[in-house]
């Protein structure tokens, strides 16, 4: 009979320093959610305001502006959804689950993925910008203009964020691969002792009969 290996009761440094990093995450991705709600109404008025300037119709303006308004929530709702996520994931953790650690993988690399399909779509409408026709001019101008529509900080500021979100990921990730996250992680599964094949059975031992009133003990 074997007898389960010694595990650590205590919770490992390198899991809590995981589960931090989820957290400062969260509340990063929080920050920008509310951050970015905050400026559409200063970025819609820039934007109208440069839009003056250009051959667009009233309709085509607002065409853009609704455009403008739609993309920047559903990112504020985007990053709000996935601060709950690494809330979740934060708690779950420290329980010590071991599916607490493959969702944070899983996780990991979904956010990894869709960092990379963020700068591959970037890197592609800078290489190839977007080429209309001459009926369609004024589009080409609005959307021009949006970029520069932004607050002067808050290009900088994603760009920052998406680097040390994929950072944070990639650090969560390999902090979960050492050894003493391994051993606390897989305690659930040494909590009972095994038998391996070939070792000798207990002996047997004959319960003793039900003692009756009027009887001799043996």
């Amino acid at each position: 009979m074997s007898y389960p290996e010694s595990v650590p009761a205590r919770r490992p440094a390198v899991v809590l320093l995981a589960a931090t990093v989820l957290l400062v995450m969260a509340v990063v991705a929080l920050a920008y959610a509310v951050v970015g709600l905050a400026t559409v109404g200063g970025t819609v008025d820039a934007f109208r305001q440069a839009a003056r300037d250009t051959s667009a119709t009233t309709r085509q303006i607002d065409d853009v502006v609704t455009l403008l308004r739609v993309s920047m929530v559903l990112s504020a709702v985007v990053a709000a959804l996935s601060a709950l996520v690494l809330v979740g994931l934060f708690l779950w953790l420290l329980t010590g689950r071991p599916g607490a650690r493959v969702a944070t993988w899983v996780v990991c690399g979904l956010g990894l993925l869709a960092g990379c399909c963020s700068v591959a779509v970037l890197v592609g409408e800078r290489s190839a910008p977007l080429r209309l026709g001459a009926d369609e001019r004024a589009t080409a101008e609005l959307l021009g203009l949006i970029g520069d529509a932004y607050p002067s900080w808050w290009i900088p500021l994603n760009a920052g964020l998406s680097a040390g979100q994929g950072l944070g990921y990639l650090v969560v990730a390999t902090l979960l691969v050492l050894p003493a996250a391994n051993a606390w992680f897989g305690r659930h599964r040494r909590s009972a002792p095994s038998v391996h094949p070939g070792s000798p059975p207990a002996p047997f031992q004959p319960s003793a009969p039900p003692y009756r009133p009027g009887e001799d003990r043996p």
